[in-house]
C-alpha cells in the first residue's frame, strides 16, 4: 500500500495462505486499508521476470514466494536452534510454543525443519507478550555488597542488614498499588569459596542451611566441593514479589467424539508447489473439542493460522489450539550415514554442548589468569576406542592432539581403570604437546562401573611447570628437561581421592621444578571438575536416549565428517610448498589427491630433520595442524572429529622436527612450528595466504609472579577476501587478559596495544594488520619472546605481497632501545617496556 518492498506477509499473500477479505484492514496512509493483493501479485510476477533475465531460469510467481518462504522458515528455525539446539537441547522432545500474529502462518513448517511434531497456540497467541506483561507480576530488587565469613556470629548483622534491603523493596511495590497482603519476599546470599570470583546465591537461613545449599549447587554445577575452604558473603539481596492478578483456569467439558466445524469458506492455496482447495475456519468457531484436518486455515482479529498437509489441529479444554503432524514426514539420509539429519544434527549439537559445558567449568572454578581470563584450555568427549567424537570452540593445536594422550592412557591402564579415576600427564612423547599443557583424562564407566563406555579429557595450559626460566617457556632449552616437569600415566584422583600428597611431590620433585605449586593444583582441581561434568552430562544422555543409540550417533557423527571432507578432498589438486622458519629450518609439504579413492596423502618428507633448539613439534601437534586444515575446507557446520582424518594419509619421517625423538625439546613447536606447519599446507593447496604464521609466545615472571600470554596478528589473504586485522588465529583460538585484570595481578603497566596499521600485505586482496604491544614492568623480572617471521616473511600467494616482518625490542629507562631476535630474552627492570610488533597476514593476488 506504501510502495515499500515484499515483506514475508506479502508471500503468504501470493500463496494464498492470507486471504485479504479475512485480514485486519490496517494498510494504507491512515491504516484502515485491507491488503492488496493485486500489487502483491504484480510484485513477485516483476522479481520472476528479474530472476530470468539474471539467470534464465524460468519461474512462476508461486515458485518464487516458495523459494523466499523456504529462507524465512530456515531463518526462523535457526534462531530457534540456537536456544535449543546448540545448547543440547533434543528439541523433538518438546512443544512449539507459537506467538505474534503471523507466528501461526509458519508454525507447521518451523516444527518440521526443527523435526518437532507438535504446536502450541495460545488463544491470546497474536498477542501473547501483551498479555502477558498484564499478568506479570511485579517485582522489586536490591542489592548490598558484604564481604564477610560466613559465621554464626555474623548472621544476625546479615539480617539487619537484609530487613532494611526488605523495606525499601517493599516501599516500591506500595508506590505501585501493592499491598502488604500481596507482597511476598525473598531473602538471598551471594555466596562463594575464599580465594574464588564466581559466587553463588542460595537462600537465606542457619549456616548449616547455608552451607548445604551451597554445596549441593556447586557440586552441580562444578562437580565438587572444596570443604577445606571458608565461605564468604559477597553480597545480600532481596526480592519483594507483589502479585498482581492470577491465570484463568477454567477448563471447559471436550466432546469425546470431536466436533467437525463448518468451514468458513473455501479458497485455493499453494502447499509444495501444488494449488489446492482448502477451508478457511474462524477461530471463534472452534468449541473445544473441535478438530481439523490439514490443509487448512484458521483465521482470527489477532492472527492466522497455516494448518500444512499431514498436521491436524484440535482445540482443548482450554481454548487452546493444539497441532500435531498426524502424516509423518519423509526425511533424507545426512550424508555419509544412515542417520536422521535432525538428529545428526541434535547430537552433533548435544555433543558439543557438553564440552563447551566443561569449559563454562573449567573457567569458572580456575585459578590462574590463564585458564580463567585467556581461555587457554580446550574440552572434548571420545569414544570407547578414544576417537575424538566432538569438542567446544577451543584451542586446535589441543583438540587435534588429545586423541593421543586418551589413547596412552589406555593402552597404560588397559584392564585397571576404575570409576572415579582421573589421569594426568603431559608427556609431548606420548600423545601431549609440551610441558606447559597438562591433560586430565576420565574414563566414563556405566552404572554398573564395569564397562568403560567413554572418555572425557580437559586440557589447560599451566602458567608455570618449572623449567629453566619462569613461565616454563624458555626461548633457549635444549633438551626436554629444561622446559619444566615431565608427567607420564599418573593416576591423579583413584577411585575419587584427590592425590595431593603425591602431586606435590611431582611438582616439586623434578630438577628444575614447578614455581607455584598451589597455582597448579588449584587449576588441575577445576580440570577435574569439568571432568566431571562431561561425566555427568554424558549419563544424562544415555538415560535419555539409550546407551546403543549414544554409540550409533558418535558413529555417525564421524561417519558425516569423513564424508564431508573427501567431499573437499574431490575439488582439491595436487600441490607442494616448502617454507622457511626463522632459524632456517623448513617444513615441506606436498598434498597428492588421490580421485579414485576420494583420499589425499599429506607427506612432510624433505622437512629438515630433529632442531637441537627447541621448535620441534610433536607427532601429536603436526596431526593437530592437518586436522584443523582440513577441517577448515568443509563449510558445512560439523564438529572437529577424528572423522575428518579418515581420508588423510600421514607421512611424517621419524626423526624430523615434525617427528621428534626423545629428549629433544619442544616447547616452541607447540606453538610456533604448529602454524608454521597450517600456512604451509594451505600455501601447498593454494587456497590461501598465510597469517602471521606465530603466536608471539610473551612470557615473564619471577619466584612470585608468572604469566604468559600469545598475541594476535594479521590473517592472510584469499581468493576473494582480505585478510583480518588483530586477531587469533590458526592453532591457537585464546584471548588476552582484560587490561584491569593484568594490571591488578601482576606488577605491570599496558602502555599501549592497537593496530600496526599498514603491516598486512598488498594483493587484489590485503592481508589483516598485525598489532602494537607495549608492556612496562613495575618490579625485575624474566621475560621471554618465542616468535617467528623477524626475519622470514610470511608467504603470499597468487601474486601477493607478504606482510610486514614482526619486531621485539626492549626501551630501557634510560632511553636506550634494545634489538631482541625472534626468540630471545632478558632481564627486565622496574620502568623498562618490552616491544612487540606482531607480522601482517599475506596479499592474496596481484594488486
Amino acid at each position: 500500500r506504501r510502495g515499500g518492498p515484499l515483506a514475508v506477509t506479502d508471500i503468504n499473500v501470493m500463496l494464498g495462505k492470507v486471504q485479504p477479505e479475512f485480514f485486519p484492514n490496517v494498510f494504507g496512509p491512515e491504516g484502515n486499508e485491507p491488503l492488496d493483493a493485486d500489487a502483491v501479485k504484480a510484485g513477485f510476477a516483476d522479481m520472476a521476470l528479474k530472476i530470468k533475465d539474471a539467470t534464465g531460469q524460468v519461474r512462476t510467481p508461486e515458485e518464487v514466494a516458495e523459494g523466499f518462504l523456504r529462507i524465512a522458515v530456515e531463518n526462523m528455525a535457526n534462531a530457534i536452534k540456537q536456544i535449543s539446539v546448540q545448547r543440547g537441547y533434543d528439541v523433538t522432545d518438546y512443544i512449539l510454543q507459537c506467538f505474534g500474529g503471523a507466528g501461526g502462518q509458519h508454525a507447521c513448517q518451523v516444527a518440521d525443519t526443527l523435526g518437532m511434531t507438535r504446536v502450541f497456540v495460545h488463544p491470546f497467541a497474536g498477542v501473547l507478550s501483551a498479555y502477558g506483561m498484564g499478568l506479570a507480576d511485579i517485582r522489586a530488587m536490591r542489592e548490598q555488597a558484604v564481604e564477610a565469613k560466613l559465621e554464626t556470629s555474623a548472621l544476625a548483622g546479615l539480617d539487619e542488614s537484609l530487613d532494611a534491603l526488605a523495606a525499601e523493596a517493599r516501599g516500591e511495590l506500595h508506590e505501585q498499588g501493592i499491598t502488604d497482603a500481596k507482597i511476598s519476599m525473598l531473602k538471598k546470599l551471594h555466596l562463594r569459596y575464599d580465594g574464588t570470583d564466581n559466587p553463588l546465591i542460595v537462600d537465606f537461613g542457619d549456616v548449616a542451611l547455608i552451607k548445604a545449599q551451597f554445596e549441593e549447587q556447586h557440586k552441580q554445577r562444578y562437580g565438587f566441593v572444596m570443604d577445606e575452604k571458608p565461605l564468604v558473603v559477597e553480597a545480600v539481596a532481596v526480592e519483594a514479589i507483589g502479585e498482581t492478578q492470577g491465570l484463568p483456569d477454567a477448563e471447559t467439558e471436550v466432546a469425546k467424539d470431536g466436533v467437525k466445524p463448518d468451514p468458513l469458506a473455501t479458497r485455493k492455496v499453494v502447499f509444495d508447489g501444488k494449488s489446492q482447495e482448502t477451508p478457511f475456519y474462524k477461530r471463534e468457531d472452534l468449541k473445544p473439542g473441535a478438530t481439523v484436518r490439514g490443509p487448512a486455515v484458521i483465521v482470527e482479529p489477532v492472527g492466522t493460522t497455516v494448518l500444512d498437509p499431514g498436521w491436524e489441529a484440535k482445540v482443548n479444554g482450554r481454548d487452546h489450539l493444539v497441532l500435531t503432524r498426524v502424516v509423518p514426514l519423509k526425511r533424507s539420509e545426512a550424508i555419509g550415514t544412515q542417520a536422521d539429519p535432525v538428529m545428526l544434527e541434535v547430537f552433533n549439537n548435544l555433543f558439543m554442548n557438553i564440552a563447551e559445558q566443561m569449559g563454562v567449568t573449567l573457567a569458572n572454578t580456575s585459578y590462574s589468569v590463564n585458564i580463567k581470563e585467556r581461555l587457554d584450555f580446550s574440552c572434548a568427549l571420545f569414544d570407547q576406542e578414544g576417537l575424538l567424537i566432538a569438542n567446544a570452540p577451543h584451542m586446535p593445536v589441543h583438540l587435534g592432539s588429545m586423541g593421543e594422550s586418551v589413547r596412552a592412557v589406555m593402552e597404560n591402564n588397559a584392564g585397571k581403570m576404575k570409576s572415579g579415576d582421573v589421569y594426568m600427564l603431559n608427556d609431548p612423547y606420548n600423545g601431549g604437546t609440551h610441558l606447559p599443557d597438562i591433560t586430565l583424562i576420565t574414563p566414563v564407566f556405566g552404572d554398573d562401573g564395569k564397562e568403560i563406555l567413554f572418555y572425557v579429557a580437559s586440557r589447560g595450559h599451566h602458567a608455570d611447570v618449572g623449567g629453566i626460566t619462569p613461565g616454563s617457556m624458555a626461548p633457549n632449552s635444549r633438551i626436554l628437561e629444561e622446559e619444566g616437569v615431565l608427567i607420564d600415566n599418573f593416576k591423579l584422583v583413584d577411585q575419587g581421592k584427590f592425590d595431593e600428597a603425591g602431586l606435590t611431590a611431582l611438582l616439586e620433585g623434578a630438577k628444575y621444578p614447578a614455581r607455584n605449586p598451589y597455582q597448579n593444583i588449584a587449576d588441575l582441581r577445576a580440570q577435574i571438575a569439568a571432568n566431571e561434568k562431561g561425566v555427568q552430562e554424558l549419563r544424562k544422555m544415555v538415560d535419555h536416549f539409550g546407551l546403543d543409540v549414544v554409540h550409533a550417533y558418535m558413529g555417525h557423527v564421524q561417519d558425516n565428517a569423513e564424508e564431508s571432507v573427501r567431499r573437499v578432498i574431490d575439488v582439491l589438486k595436487d600441490g607442494e610448498f616448502s617454507y622457511e622458519m626463522d632459524n632456517g629450518a623448513v617444513v615441506k609439504a606436498k598434498v597428492t589427491i588421490h580421485k579414485e579413492t576420494r583420499s589425499a596423502t599429506v607427506d612432510f618428507t624433505g622437512t629438515s630433520d630433529q632442531l637441537d633448539n627447541n621448535f620441534n613439534a610433536p607427532s601429536a601437534v603436526t596431526r593437530a595442524a592437518v586436522l584443523y586444515v582440513f577441517r577448515t575446507l568443509v563449510d558445512d557446520d560439523i564438529p572437529l572429529n577424528a572423522g575428518c582424518l579418515k581420508p588423510v594419509n600421514l607421512i611424517v619421517p621419524e626423526g624430523s622436527m615434525l617427528n621428534p625423538r626423545y629428549p629433544a625439546a619442544v616447547v616452541a613447536g607447540n606453538v610456533e612450528t604448529s602454524q608454521h606447519v597450517t600456512d604451509t599446507l594451505y600455501a601447498a593447496l593454494g587456497v590461501m595466504s598465510g597469517a602471521q604464521g606465530t603466536m608471539n609466545n610473551f612470557t615473564w615472571g619471577n619466584d612470585t609472579h608468572q604469566y604468559y600470554e600469545t598475541i594476535c596478528g594479521g590473517t592472510g589473504a584469499g581468493p576473494d577476501y582480505d585478510g583480518t586485522s588483530g586477531v587469533h588465529s590458526h592453532m591457537t583460538n585464546s584471548r588476552l587478559t582484560d587490561p584491569e585484570v593484568l594490571e591488578w595481578r601482576f606488577p605491570v603497566l599496558l602502555e599501549s596495544f592497537g593496530i600496526r596499521k599498514g603491516s598486512g600485505g598488498a594483493g587484489k586482496h590485503k592481508g589483516g594488520d598485525g598489532t602494537v604491544r607495549r608492556v612496562r614492568f613495575l618490579e625485575e623480572m624474566t621475560a621471554s619472546i618465542l616468535s617467528n617471521h623477524r626475519r622470514v616473511p610470511v608467504q603470499a600467494v597468487g601474486g601477493g605481497e607478504p606482510g610486514k616482518l614482526g619486531r621485539n625490542a626492549i626501551e630501557r629507562t634510560n632511553g636506550t632501545v634494545e634489538e631482541l631476535k625472534g626468540t630471545d630474552g632478558a632481564t627486565m627492570y622496574p620502568g623498562d617496556v618490552f616491544i612487540i610488533e606482531t607480522p601482517g597476514g599475506g596479499g592474496y593476488g596481484k594488486a
